[in-house]
């Protein structure tokens, strides 16, 4: 089933008077604010539901860990930099967080805005029914999201279709900010649980997660678990994401994920002109092979000079 997607959302498309002018009770009980679950996804490690807010009459998103890995400590502490991550960073293609807490059996959860839509993943898979323009205009969002996220010291590191959500009404968000690299201060090294310049814990994170699914996406030095990784990881990415759409086709190859990997640290991609039987604008092939560039100094180097790229009539070339 699609990430995110509500299978009660019809329900949600007009407000009624009952809901928005009932009393709030007198004494709050915290642990019957969420109510009427339905199942929305299961991930490899988490599972992610639609509920109703009694507090505030809306539905919302509620993830958790599945009862397997609730009392795993890497996963934990998965869930909680993403539901801070996104939380701080407020930004339209960032989905809101709304509560951070603990369910009667004090296991970790979050809640978030409820967007419904569909992955990326799932409208690359139907690719003919969009023109370029169309899905541009996702990926110059993911940009733009990414761009913000890098200026705030926050850099995804999971950047791939099934992370991007779009929705019925022009919206497009990132998800999944568990992989997430944050900038750390001298003063933050005391009290940190974890620290992102031990590549052990790198990798179990990173292991963690959907590593087949992922490493087509991934860059050759988050590949070769590098402590140095900076925005242009996240470049790399969507330049990954970039090649997809114009070419239909993963910029790695491979069968195995020995083979995708040799591939993303040492294969040069093919121009997506020589894979495509339709047109591809100049513009658009060159940022992409830019930012697919193995070494990261030879990248475009920020996304800012993505968007910038972006803002040119890449229609006209």
């Amino acid at each position: 089933m699609p990430k995110y997607r509500d299978v009660n959302q019809s329900s949600d498309l007009r407000i009624d008077l009952k809901d928005t002018d009932r009393p709030l009770a007198e004494t709050l009980n915290p642990n019957f604010r969420y109510a009427l679950f339905s199942p929305i996804a299961k991930g490899g490690k988490s599972l992610i539901q639609s509920c109703t807010d009694m507090y505030l009459s809306r539905r919302v998103c509620y993830k958790s860990l599945r009862q397997e890995f609730a009392s795993d400590s890497v996963e934990q502490r998965r869930l909680l930099r993403e539901a801070r991550v996104t939380a701080i960073l407020q930004h339209p293609n960032i989905v809101p967080t709304y509560d951070l807490g603990r369910d009667t059996r004090g296991h970790y959860y979050f809640t978030m805005k409820l967007v419904h839509g569909y992955t990326l993943r799932e409208v690359l898979d139907y690719r003919e029914r969009y023109d370029l323009t169309q899905l541009m205009n996702v990926v110059e969002q993911v940009a733009q999201a990414l761009s913000y996220a890098h200026a705030k010291g926050v850099i995804h590191r999971d950047v791939k279709p099934e992370n991007v959500l779009v929705g019925p009404f022009g919206e497009v968000v990132i998800l999944d900010w568990g992989l997430a690299k944050v900038w750390q201060s001298a003063e933050a090294d005391e009290v940190s649980t974890s620290s992102d310049l031990n590549p052990e814990l790198d990798v179990s994170m990173t292991h963690h997660g959907d590593v087949q699914g992922t490493i087509s996406y991934i860059s050759p030095e988050q590949l070769e678990n590098h402590t140095d990784i900076d925005n242009r990881a996240d470049v790399y990415s969507f330049g990954a994401l970039l090649y997809e759409i114009l070419t239909g086709r993963n910029a790695a190859t491979g069968e195995t994920m020995a083979e995708l990997a040799h591939s993303v640290r040492f294969d040069s991609p093919a121009k997506p002109s020589s894979l495509s039987r339709l047109k591809i604008p100049a513009l658009l092939e060159d940022l992409t092979l830019k930012c697919l560039e193995k070494k990261a100094d030879q990248r475009v180097q920020s996304m800012d000079e993505v968007l910038r790229i972006l803002a040119q009539n890449w229609q006209m070339t």
